[in-house]
């Protein structure tokens, strides 16, 4: 399995206590699986998907990424694996305003040490439709254009797991659409194994597995069998 879990628990002290934000979960993703988790906010799903990323840390239990336990691991070398092997997506796209497009699709895999950086950035921003933005600032793009420059940035070094934390949240229906498919289409023709976080269920159904957190269990939603 690419990602594991065992009895994963979050919890925080409070003025009234702890408060348990995740009950143990076992959970396994094979590679190349696309897998939404979905659930009310609040229900603890993007406390998962912090926590499967390495950005965050459990209160007891293990995640496993590739055969390596995260919690055997510190700090500087989990930022390491999520370097080498990670895409992140985010609902707020979060690139640097400082930074032209072709800059912040770079970014990641010159920190990384790769000679090719900005060949590749530029074949990504091809391929999600940019090849003509690349010297445009974040304040110069739309919000749709901003994602498609987050997606490329998100595939730049070719992970093997894509974490996506509401990846069309803040886009209109029609935008979010094509951004959907441009994510899918990336994904399959990269083989590189999906996360998701997302409150959209059309977008969940388009997983291969969609799992829903209720009060910090996780649960795996059956698919009806045509």
């Amino acid at each position: 399995m690419l990602i594991q879990t065992t009895q994963l628990q979050k919890q925080v002290n409070t003025s009234e206590g702890i408060l348990h934000i995740l009950q143990p979960i076992d959970l396994q993703i094979a590679a190349g699986e696309t897998v939404a988790i979905v659930g009310a906010s609040g229900s603890g799903k993007s406390t998962l998907l912090s926590l499967l990323a390495g950005l965050d840390l459990a209160s007891s239990g293990d995640v496993i990424i590739d055969n390596v336990k995260l919690s055997d691991l510190d700090e500087e070398q989990r930022a390491k694996l999520r370097a080498d092997k990670v895409g992140f997506i985010f609902q707020s796209f979060l690139l640097i305003p400082s930074l032209t497009a072709l800059e912040n699709v770079m970014l990641p895999a010159e920190l990384a040490g790769r000679k090719d950086a900005e060949q590749q950035a530029r074949e990504l921003l091809a391929k999600v439709g940019l090849a003509e933005r690349l010297q445009h600032y974040p304040n110069q793009l739309s919000g749709g254009e901003q994602q498609r420059v987050a997606i490329a940035r998100a595939f730049v070094g070719t992970p093997k797991i894509l974490f996506a934390d509401e990846p069309t949240g803040n886009l209109d229906s029609v935008t979010g659409n094509k951004v959907e498919d441009l994510l899918f289409e990336m994904n399959q023709a990269s083989g590189t194994t999906l996360v998701m976080v997302t409150h959209d269920a059309e977008l969940a159904q388009r997983c291969q597995r969609v799992l829903r957190m209720d009060g910090g269990q996780l649960t795996e939603e059956t698919r009806d069998v045509a």
